[in-house]
């Protein structure tokens, strides 16, 4: 917020938002990722974010009508997975993803978004075994 209560965002544009971000995932050393991309906020977020980790993003399509639902997982088996998308306001949509990868069987599972609100961010505490940043959301979800 600026003096006068407006909302100001430190990102041009989504791109933005994924460039810096990926700054930050890169510094969290994961080799070989998975990056998957919530469409559709989260894709223009993750490219920047896979190209910096010289890896291709990969759409997961999350219906948001009342309770978030992911119809297609893919084949996460023994990876590391990287979700990205354009921030978590609830985490109704980070939770959603977390329970539809976690019996699928990834080796490790982040989130990585540019923006959190400090409700998710005091939520995801619940639902992480470490944050690598509180600027920009980038922690490791639990997978038991």
């Amino acid at each position: 917020m600026d003096p006068a209560g407006r909302h100001v965002s430190r990102f041009a544009n989504l791109a933005d938002a994924g460039a810096q971000l990926a700054v930050r995932v890169r510094d969290a050393r994961i080799d070989d990722p998975l990056v998957l991309a919530v469409i559709p906020n989260g894709v223009p977020v993750a490219l920047p974010v896979a190209s910096a980790l010289g890896v291709r993003a990969i759409g997961l399509p999350v219906d948001r009508r009342d309770e978030p639902v992911v119809h297609e997982v893919p084949d996460v088996r023994g990876r590391r997975v990287i979700v990205v998308d354009d921030g978590v306001e609830t985490g109704r949509v980070a939770r959603a993803v977390q329970s539809a990868l976690r019996p699928a069987g990834p080796a490790e599972l982040l989130l990585a978004v540019p923006v959190c609100s400090r409700e998710a961010m005091a939520r995801s505490e619940e639902h992480t075994s470490e944050l690598q940043s509180r600027q920009y959301l980038v922690c490791r979800l639990l997978l038991e």
